[in-house]
Formats: structure tokens, C-alpha cells, sequence
């Protein structure tokens, strides 16, 4: 039996993980044990500022907030503590899906026993996961719409991997995808999409079967794209890149909320939402991390495929009732000057074709999150 925390609804929480640099030469560097240590005796920091995986990353949480003002707020002050501390050491904060360069063999494992079983296990792709990514959190105030949603959202995973590609590079080199993130993600056991269970008793029984077969020793070692956040009372999704700065975030966060709430709401209307088969989902998140704001899409069951973009401009409009609501239309609207203005990995090859040097890509990554401003629509809006 797993107990399902009810939270009040489209309450929301983000997790933000962060890259460590060297403040000169823009490579990963092991100071996360450092820093934390200093964030402990910063108030308010001290609860917010995790470790993670690697001794390079630093994870933002916030608390639990009703609007996305407030949980950007909540980011934006811990980031703001954070980089202050990590100035006294040479280290400056970078977000993206990945590192344009930085070699992943040469990354410190934190010293924990979780930490080593995965790499112990997964061996060569566990020592990989030299990735970086934003998680959002939606309240659900029933266990009973928890897997219907969740079945719904799988259809919008393109949406958000195309919106929040930053991943273009790895270890020095251009991958070809939008989201290199996205394909090295779903290597590890139980990662990757989500099957699509009918009811929360079927994902009781799929959690039990996982435990008595050893795949996983606890449930939040079940790694989906999105997935149930039982302690939480949360739909956690899990599906976007690194992102570089807080507006971007924010138009994610704010579109995550719009669609979670919106179908909450249908289901409390007595409407079935709608599902798309298995290979429909694999298929868009494959071509979106390819192709990132080009990809076609395939929309919904009836095989119809549209350009993502315009899947998007569609949805915002679609929701945006919605969003005034819940108090983020700015927020949604953001998802349009994303479209316009470029993603993330657009960004960073654009910044390669001009400089020639993936050291300027990061340096690119470190001023975005420092300025705020990777467009001219994120840095005139307050």
C-alpha cells in the first residue's frame, strides 16, 4: 500500500540543478561539498541548497508555493545567496542539460551508498549521467486523478523537451540532438517514459513487483519522465533540460501548472482524458530531442502531426483561461518568446558558429543565468 500525501491543488515546488565552473577556464569543478558547507549557515539557503550525484552539482529547491511568481522568487533568492558564496571560491553556477566540454570520466561521485549501487550497477552509463535538469512539481488533491493525468501528460512531453533543449554537446563534441540530456536519461533502469497505468492500484502492484524483483530498493528509485510523488502529493515531472535562466523556467513551470490543472479540472467534470499509444510517445521524444523546436509531433491519437511550434502557440491559447486563474499568464506567454527567440541549444551552436570556442558557450551559459537575460523578452520583463 503507498500512501498518496494529498496536497491542495496545483500547488507547486521546483527542483533546480546546478553546474559548478571554474570561474576562469569554464570546467566542472568538484566544490559542491564546499559550498553546501558555507550554504548551511545562510538562512534560508541551508534547507534549499542539496547535494546531488555528482560533486560538480548543486540541487535548488523551493518551497511550496500557489503561484509561479512566488516559486521563481524562492529560486531567485537562493540563486542569488548561492552565487554570492560560490564568487568567495572561484566557482561561478552554469545550467544547462549538460557541460559543452567537460569529460565525464574526470567527474567526482558524491560518497554515498545510493550513489555507488547505481554505478555499480549501470557501470558505464550510471558513470555517464553527467546531466543536468529542472523538475517541477504539481499538487493533486486526489489519488484517484493521479494516473489519469499522468497518462494525459505523456502527450506533452514533446512540448517541454523541445522548449528546454540545452544539450547540444557532449564531451566536446555537437551530438546532432536538440537534447542529448533526454537520450542519455533513459539509458538507466526505470528511467525514461512512464508506463501507462490505469489506476493508482496498478502502479501499487507495479511498485511491489519492482521491490520483490530487487530492480529497486525504494520507490523513488523509479526514474520516469514524469512520475508520482507519493510524500508529496505531487505529479513530478521530470522531463526538461537544464535551463538557463528564470524566465525560461518560469514559462515551463507555468505551462507544467496550466495543463495539470486544466485536466485536474476535467476529470472533476466527469470527462476521460485523453491517451496516445506507447510508440506515439516514444516516437515524439525521440524526434524532439533530435530536432528540438523543428520537430513534427505526432498530436494526438489519431496519428495528426504538426510542427511542435505550432502545437504550442495552440496550447498556450488554449489555457490561457487557465493560467489567469492561476495567476501565470505572463509566465505562459513566455512559452511564445521561446519559440521566437530560440531555445536553449539553438543559443549555444549559435554561440559556437560566432566565437569557434565551446569555452565561450559555457562562459554564454554562465551570463545567462547571471543577467537573466538570454533574449530581449526575458530581460525587459521584470
Amino acid at each position: 500500500m503507498v500512501e498518496f500525501a494529498r496536497s491542495a491543488r496545483s500547488t507547486l515546488g521546483v527542483e533546480w540543478e546546478l553546474a559548478l565552473v571554474d570561474a576562469r577556464s569554464m570546467e566542472l569543478v568538484p566544490r559542491a561539498p564546499e559550498l553546501l558547507g558555507l550554504a548551511a549557515d545562510v538562512p534560508g539557503l541551508s534547507t534549499k541548497a542539496v547535494g546531488e550525484m555528482l560533486t560538480n552539482t548543486v540541487e535548488l529547491v523551493t518551497g511550496v508555493h500557489d503561484t509561479v511568481g512566488g516559486a521563481m522568487d524562492d529560486l531567485r533568492v537562493a540563486v542569488g545567496d548561492l552565487r554570492g558564496l560560490g564568487e568567495k571560491l572561484g566557482v561561478k553556477l552554469l545550467s544547462a542539460g549538460t557541460h559543452p566540454f567537460s569529460r565525464w570520466w574526470q567527474q567526482q561521485i558524491t560518497d554515498k551508498e545510493r550513489y555507488a549501487e547505481l554505478v555499480n550497477r549501470t557501470q558505464w552509463w550510471g558513470r555517464n549521467m553527467l546531466i543536468y535538469g529542472v523538475h517541477m512539481h504539481v499538487g493533486v488533491d486526489d489519488v484517484r486523478k493521479v494516473m489519469p493525468i499522468m497518462n494525459a501528460m505523456l502527450a506533452y512531453i514533446p512540448h517541454l523537451q523541445a522548449l528546454s533543449a540545452s544539450s547540444p554537446f557532449w564531451d566536446g563534441s555537437d551530438t546532432g540532438y536538440a537534447s542529448n540530456r533526454a537520450m542519455m536519461f533513459q539509458q538507466l533502469p526505470t528511467a525514461g517514459i512512464p508506463f501507462q497505468l490505469e489506476d493508482w492500484a496498478g502502479y501499487e502492484k507495479y511498485l511491489d513487483d519492482m521491490l520483490t524483483t530487487g530492480v529497486i530498493d525504494v520507490i523513488n528509485e523509479v526514474r520516469w519522465d514524469m512520475r508520482p510523488s507519493p510524500n508529496n502529493g505531487t505529479l513530478e515531472v521530470r522531463v526538461c533540460d537544464g535551463m538557463s535562466n528564470l524566465g525560461e523556467i518560469g514559462a515551463l513551470t507555468a505551462l507544467v501548472q496550466c495543463l495539470v490543472d486544466d485536466m485536474s479540472g476535467r476529470l472533476d467534470a466527469g470527462e476521460t482524458l485523453p491517451t496516445m499509444p506507447d510508440w506515439f510517445h516514444r516516437e515524439n521524444k525521440w524526434r524532439t530531442a533530435r530536432y528540438g523546436m523543428d520537430a513534427i509531433i505526432i498530436e494526438n491519437a489519431e496519428a495528426r502531426e504538426r510542427l511542435v511550434t505550432e502545437v504550442l502557440a495552440d496550447e498556450v491559447e488554449r489555457l490561457r483561461p487557465t493560467a489567469e486563474r492561476l495567476g501565470c499568464v505572463a509566465e505562459l506567454e513566455d512559452v511564445l518568446r521561446i519559440a521566437e527567440a530560440g531555445a536553449g541549444y539553438q543559443r549555444q551552436r549559435a554561440v559556437l558558429e560566432s566565437t569557434g570556442s565551446l569555452i565561450e558557450v559555457a562562459r554564454s551559459l554562465v551570463e545567462e543565468l547571471e543577467t537573466d537575460s538570454p533574449c530581449e523578452a526575458f530581460g525587459s520583463r521584470d
